[in-house]
């Protein structure tokens, strides 16, 4: 079954990657399934087994997903989008669009609002199938420690107040209607203007999505003995005004300092806990006072979490400077 998911894993890249590349005429269940090798019936089933869902209906997902960035970023006309991710005609993508989102797409591009967009799925994951890493390597990167400072902004979010760590957040999460991972990530992708939104579309890999732990007395006390509340969420300008979907919170964070512990680039089957262990080696050794700075505990305060593989493993952690 491994296998098999790891070679869906593959299929789920392709299709992102033909999207990104305007590639639609290679996006045929024929050309796919001869990736792998196997007859159009034979990989049809397989993904359904796995994925929960139709491979057809996937990939109508995802085209109407990249389409509606175009939609709310460009000034694109209509016909071109939707020739450009495989629609015969506007009045093909207009009912698609319509059927998925509930408005038009010339209304989306006027009053753009949170929608659920068909995320990326990710069949093959070894952390989350228990697998952890294939052998080990060095890392040639070692944890860099600076200060910044962040201007005042919005993080638009869940959160949850029983969770400890991120799989077990979004475990929970998937428990509470409406606020499950496909729920959330949907809308928050949907969302323009994300301030760490690099135009990629991968889950917390470029679509501006993060983790993040908010200093509050009625979360869990973490390691240091802080208690606070784990969350998932973008963050925004500090003058968006958009609509707020009725599940999550918008926090306004005013202008602070923070400590970052970062670690570049890794590979992410073979160093994935590994370098987690580096983070938290240099987090729980590093001398605050010795730096004229203490952690700031003080309520409201977040602590970031970028994870991107192909870039960076870091903590953006709130400090006070000592005077």
């Amino acid at each position: 079954m491994y296998e098999w998911q790891k070679q869906i894993q593959q299929i789920v890249n392709e299709i992102d990657g033909c999207l990104a590349d305007r590639r639609d005429e290679a996006l045929t269940l024929r050309d796919l399934a001869g990736k792998l090798g196997y007859s159009e019936f034979h990989m049809t089933r397989k993904f359904r087994e796995i994925t929960g869902m139709g491979f057809r209906d996937y990939l109508q997902g995802r085209k109407l997903a990249f389409a509606l960035k175009e939609v709310r970023d460009s000034e694109k006309s209509m016909l071109d989008i939707a020739l450009d991710y495989g629609f015969s005609s506007n009045e093909a993508f207009t009912r698609a669009f319509k059927r998925s989102y509930g408005v038009t797409p010339s209304q989306y591009r006027k009053s753009p609002r949170p929608v659920v967009l068909r995320t990326k799925i990710s069949p093959f994951d070894r952390y989350f199938l228990g697998l952890g890493e294939i052998g080990m390597v060095k890392s040639s990167e070692d944890v860099k420690i600076y200060f910044v400072t962040i201007p005042a902004h919005k993080f638009l979010h869940i959160k949850n107040y029983e969770s400890n760590g991120y799989w077990d957040f979004w475990q929970r999460q998937n428990r509470i209607p409406g606020q499950d991972y496909e729920t959330v990530c949907g809308l928050l992708d949907s969302i323009g203007g994300k301030l760490d939104d690099d135009g990629g579309q991968e889950i917390n890999c470029g679509s501006g999505q993060i983790m993040a732990y908010i200093n509050d007395p009625k979360g869990r006390l973490c390691a240091w003995g802080i208690p606070r509340t784990e969350c998932w969420g973008i963050r925004l300008p500090a003058d968006y005004s958009g609509e707020i979907p009725s599940q999550m919170y918008l926090a306004d964070v005013p202008e602070g300092e923070y400590l970052v512990f970062e670690h570049g680039a890794f590979d992410y089957e073979q160093e994935n806990c590994t370098v987690e262990e580096k983070i938290e080696e240099a987090m729980a050794g590093f001398d605050y006072e010795g730096a004229g700075c203490r952690l700031d505990t003080a309520p409201g305060r977040v602590m970031y979490f970028y994870y991107d593989p192909q870039r960076y493993f870091k903590y953006v952690r709130p400090v006070r400077r000592e005077k």
